[in-house]
Parts: structure tokens; C-alpha cells; sequence
């Protein structure tokens, strides 16, 4: 009798060891998940935006990049969040070729982003000039994404990832300030 209440409370630990474990290895992969996509997303936007030759602001949540094509044409690229609650890129943040009316299929970037996205747009540096806040598209030379993306499954707490990017130079873009 008292070796089966000792087999028991040993074997009580071990499987809620055993639980906690997978748990983290669960959490730690949506993470590592969630991170990947991050990274994948942000240097695509870094590709398209330092080619970029203009800009076209549509809203704090959406941008139009034209990129240079042979000769002396550009192809429109919009970036943007979805802050809807259903659809296919419901709470992503996605690229679409074309301007931001596209019927064109976005390619969904990030998953689950909160819906504090936002797009911040720069001028150049100028000395003297302590905010450098572009109030337009001519002046804007340099772009940052502010997001939030999070995971979350039925067995663990919910993972979250904040990432400010880098500011992405315009090289290709004329400004005037």
C-alpha cells in the first residue's frame, strides 16, 4: 500500500514534468514560428523599399512603392494592414502588386498583428532639425513599420513579438525638404 502511494506521487511529478516540457517546447516553436515570419516579411518590404523610386502614402496603415521596370516604367507594390476581423488577410499584414484598390491576390506577410500597425515616415537628416517626421510624400527618404504580432493554442499563454524595424532608406527617391 505505501509503495503504491509512492509509485503514484512519483509518477504525479514525472508526468507533470513531462507536461510542462512540452509546453514550452509548444510555446518556444510558436515563437520561433512567429520570429521567422517577422524576419521573412520585414526583409521583404526591406527589398521593395529600397528600390523604391517613389511613394505614394495612402494611410498610416498603407503604402504605395513604385519600383523601377525596365526602361524607365515603375510597377506599383502596396503594402498595408488588414484591420478587419474576418477575411483572408484579416489582421495581417500583406503585399499586393498594384495600388491599394488591387484586385491582384495579396501575399499575406505577417500573421496575427494588433491592429496598432503603422507606418512612419522620415526625411533626411538635417542639422538643426530635431524632428525629421516627413509631412509628405515628396519629403519622405525613410520608412519604418511599428508592429505587434502574438500566438497563441488551447495550452499555452500567448506569445507576443514587438518589432520596430529599421528605417528603410528610399535610395532610388528624389525628396526636396
Amino acid at each position: 500500500m505505501v509503495a503504491t502511494g509512492i509509485s503514484t506521487l512519483v509518477l504525479t511529478g514525472v508526468l507533470s514534468a513531462f507536461l510542462f516540457i512540452g509546453r514550452a517546447g509548444f510555446s518556444s516553436s510558436g515563437y520561433s514560428e512567429m520570429e521567422a515570419q517577422l524576419r521573412r516579411g520585414l526583409d521583404t518590404f526591406a527589398n521593395d523599399a529600397r528600390m523604391a523610386k517613389n511613394i505614394t502614402w495612402n494611410g498610416p496603415q498603407s503604402i504605395t512603392l513604385y519600383l523601377p521596370t525596365a526602361g524607365n516604367g515603375s510597377a506599383l507594390v502596396t503594402y498595408a494592414y488588414d484591420p478587419a476581423s474576418t477575411g483572408e488577410t484579416a489582421g495581417c499584414f500583406y503585399r499586393v502588386t498594384g495600388p491599394a484598390n488591387s484586385a491582384q491576390p495579396r501575399r499575406v506577410l505577417v500573421r496575427n498583428v494588433d491592429p496598432g500597425f503603422a507606418f512612419a515616415r522620415y526625411k533626411l537628416d538635417v542639422n538643426g532639425v530635431t524632428d525629421n517626421t516627413a509631412a509628405n510624400d515628396l519629403e519622405t527618404k525613410l520608412i519604418q513599420i511599428n508592429l505587434t504580432a502574438s500566438r497563441s493554442a488551447n495550452t499555452v499563454g500567448t506569445t507576443t513579438q514587438a518589432s520596430r524595424s529599421a528605417r528603410y532608406l528610399l535610395r532610388n527617391k528624389r525628396v526636396t525638404n
